[in-house]
């Protein structure tokens, strides 16, 4: 019989002893049997002819910069599935798309293991402009839906918080669905961890995941860059420091949108292709409003590009350490490479056997703003 970890197509058939839960506006705690009781809550006046039970509950509002607890488990079991939906943003809605701070805390740690912009989690940095993402632990679908299938076991406990960074009350729909488990002792905690660079130096590169030290796997990046000059910006190298490697890595890739799963600029016909696989996509890509000055060049200042690459099936394993850098490289006629000066920011997502405690300093609200 089977734990209730690690389900899919191929043993979803099989019994268990796992416990289903789900936590919610609708049933705080999660507890068997609780849902769907709220008497008051954002709905109550909607249901005001129809009473309990009737989507008297179905959000929170969270105030400006108020840190609001989505889920407080207790016992060992394991995150299963997470769909969160907010309300839209005020007249600032473009500077203001990270307006909230997802963490996530296992086993009653202090630290977070999960530190990152709310939509940024989700794939979706600028996520006021819809763009469809499919694929196998992540998906947004229309208008603003938000979900995570990564498993994330836990121990003795699990909390989420949600933290409102901006000026204004937002609306958040969340639904936390996990199972009531037995953890194997071979199980490893999930992370994951922002970093950004308003704009690249001549000399530097861009650091993915660094200070990691423990035996895990790495199982995605999410990418979300921002072009400083005009001309093809992917030539750079995705590259894997693993267990003590110094000057060199183990993994070098051989250019950006290599890394990503594509190929020679993700152009077709002189023309960016968005697409979506299970495993890696080009999800979505900002043009700015400058055609008239360049009206045939895809190479624009100022685009903007989302971008995953989820490591499943193919995890890059490490025994004692990580490390993880990308290269800011361009690409000039004739046949030249040349620094970028771009504006780059990542989610890297692993597992690892221990609570990682070394997040550098999560940038503040004014840093985190979009500029358009």
């Amino acid at each position: 019989m089977q734990n209730g970890l690690g389900i899919g197509m191929h043993n979803v058939w099989r019994l268990t002893n796992a416990k289903s839960r789900s936590i919610s506006a609708e049933n705080f705690t999660g507890e068997k049997g609780k849902a769907g009781m709220a008497v008051m809550g954002s709905g109550v006046l909607c249901a005001r002819e129809l009473g309990q039970g009737w989507k008297v509950s179905p959000s929170v509002l969270i105030g400006p910069h108020e840190t609001f607890t989505l889920a407080d488990i207790k016992g060992q079991g394991a995150i299963k599935h997470i769909w969160f939906t907010d309300s839209m943003p005020g007249k600032n809605a473009f500077s203001n798309n990270r307006r909230m701070i997802l963490r996530m805390y296992w086993d009653g740690a202090d630290t977070p293991s999960v530190e990152v912009p709310y939509n940024d989690f989700f794939a979706s940095t600028d996520n006021c402009r819809y763009a469809p993402l499919s694929s196998l632990p992540v998906t947004n679908t229309p208008k603003r839906s938000f979900n995570c299938f990564w498993e994330m076991p836990f121990r003795s406990g699990a909390k989420i918080t949600l933290e409102n960074i901006s000026g204004e009350t937002i609306t958040v729909y969340y639904q936390i669905d996990y199972t009531l488990c037995d953890i194997p002792e071979d199980a490893a905690y999930f992370h994951a961890q922002f970093r950004q660079v308003e704009k690249m130096k001549q000399g530097d590169v861009y650091t993915v995941l660094d200070n990691v030290k423990g035996k895990g796997q790495y199982v995605g990046t999410y990418m979300y860059w921002k072009t400083a000059r005009e001309g093809w910006w992917g030539e750079g190298e995705m590259k894997f420091y693993l267990d003590k490697d110094t000057d060199f890595p183990t993994i070098c890739g051989t250019g950006t949108e290599d890394y990503f799963l594509g190929s020679y600029n993700f152009d077709v016909g002189g023309k960016y292709v968005e697409f979506c696989t299970p495993y890696s996509g080009l999800s979505k890509v900002n043009h700015p409003d400058d055609e008239a000055a360049i009206p045939d060049s895809a190479y624009r200042i100022g685009q903007t590009f989302s971008m995953y690459r989820w490591h499943i099936t193919d995890a890059i394993f490490f025994d004692s350490d990580i490390r993880v850098t990308e290269q800011a490289l361009g690409w000039q006629e004739g046949g030249k490479y040349y620094q970028l000066e771009d504006k780059i920011s990542t989610v890297a997502y692993w597992y690892m056997d221990s609570i990682c405690k070394s997040f550098p300093k999560l940038p503040s609200a004014e840093e985190l703003k979009l500029d358009y």
